[in-house]
């Protein structure tokens, strides 16, 4: 056995327990974190109870089309980018206001009268404006997280807060856009319960109007803030 060379075991690195092959550290998760996916499930609960003894259900279900659509992009944005979850939330309460709104097709939400049952007083009655808040809400929700997107990947505080602000302004747009095409193809009372113009000629610009108020508020306040996580 002399002419037998057995391998040196000095030559041989042990295997470091903590290492992670590179192509599983590059690969994004596909599972939900536990606070993300309470956040979805308490999103979905909400829903689920908006649909309870429905006042209008075909007008909702067209609503709740853009929800489901919604929902699959943030859950793709979710694979892709890794939203933290104040930004995940962020995106789920802009939902949520949906929601509620689709509950009552937007221009019948009784928030007048659930602050005269907590305050006492009187509703001032004339035209709903919740539609007015959610379109707000649309640019003060969503616009932290676009810019915190940017400044992620390396965008300045300037760059990313103009960025995010043309982000809810395209889109917003797009949104008028699909609402004028509803008005001319379906019938003036099923586009109006869609719509919810109430009889205001300038509510389109009314609210893209909004919606970059709240975006400038939003986007200003994430650009703020120290610079994310590298």
């Amino acid at each position: 056995m002399a002419g037998v060379s057995t391998p040196s075991l000095e030559r041989v690195p042990s295997p470091d327990p903590t290492a992670v092959p590179a192509a599983t550290r590059a690969a994004p998760a596909r599972r939900l974190p536990r606070g993300h996916l309470v956040a979805l499930l308490v999103f979905g609960a909400i829903v689920a109870v908006s649909w309870w003894r429905p006042l209008w259900p075909a007008e909702q279900a067209l609503h709740h089309s853009l929800t489901v659509l919604a929902v699959a992009g943030l859950l793709w944005a979710q694979w892709r980018l890794r939203l933290p979850l104040s930004s995940f939330v962020l995106v789920l309460a802009f939902l949520t206001l949906h929601t509620v709104a689709a509950r009552w097709i937007y221009s019948y939400v009784p928030y007048e009268q659930w602050w005269h049952a907590l305050t006492g007083a009187a509703p001032s009655g004339g035209r709903n404006h919740f539609d007015r808040l959610v379109h707000f809400g649309y640019g003060l929700l969503l616009a932290p997280v676009l810019a915190r997107a940017w400044r992620e990947r390396g965008a300045g505080r300037g760059r990313a807060w103009l960025q995010a602000v043309q982000v809810i302004v395209s889109t917003g747009a797009l949104y008028e856009l699909f609402e004028w095409g509803i008005a001319l193809g379906l019938a003036p009372d099923a586009a109006e319960a869609y719509n919810g113009q109430q009889g205001d000629p300038w509510d389109a610009h009314k609210d893209m109007a909004l919606a970059v108020l709240g975006a400038a508020f939003g986007a200003t306040v994430a650009a703020l803030r120290p610079p994310p996580r590298t």
